[in-house]
């Protein structure tokens, strides 16, 4: 797999002190909430088991599977739930948890959905912002890293289901997806 990298951006090191860093202010920032930390599946894992593990108050975890991908390496805009959350959220405190916000529509269109749902907060949590790929504007209360305009895999980022095993986080070499 490592062959497959034109480099690694951002070593397990860097990683792991920047989600102990989100883990310390989103601790101090819900200290008598009601934290439910909403995956989505399924590149968040990686990220929010470690997130988790560095969030020092009682929080709940529930998932949703989201795409506007399909098979292809960018959004068609057109967003479907392939899995919604299994808990009511109304009156708790949310905490979206993302790997990586690339156009923002998936997310824009998450974020409309979990409000008609009546939560008392909902706030963005994402390891990665691609701000150059934005296509519409998004709010990130807790951002790990911004990060150039590469093919990103590996601590949960994919490439057709493969790379996501990697502690680190590389660029991927164009010849593999193009």
């Amino acid at each position: 797999m490592i062959k497959d990298l034109k480099e690694i951006l951002l070593d397990e090191k860097k990683i792991k002190e920047k989600v102990k860093e989100l883990g310390k202010r989103i601790t101090r920032d819900y200290e008598g909430k009601e934290l439910v930390l909403v995956g989505v599946l399924k590149g968040s894992v990686m990220f929010m088991s470690d997130l988790m593990k560095n969030i020092e108050i009682p929080c709940c975890m529930d998932f949703m599977a989201v795409s506007s991908y399909g098979a292809a390496t960018e959004s068609s805009g057109i967003v479907r739930i392939l899995k919604d959350l299994d808990y009511p959220i109304e009156g708790k405190d949310i905490l979206i948890v993302e790997d990586i916000i690339d156009s923002g529509i998936t997310l824009k269109y998450l974020l409309e959905y979990l409000k008609a749902r009546k939560p008392s907060s909902i706030e963005v949590a994402c390891l990665l912002n691609k701000p150059e790929r934005r296509r519409v504007e998004i709010e990130v209360k807790y951002q790990g890293f911004e990060v150039p305009d590469h093919f990103l895999v590996g601590y949960g980022l994919d490439y057709a289901e493969r790379y996501r095993n990697l502690p680190f986080i590389g660029i991927l070499k164009e010849e593999v997806y193009k």
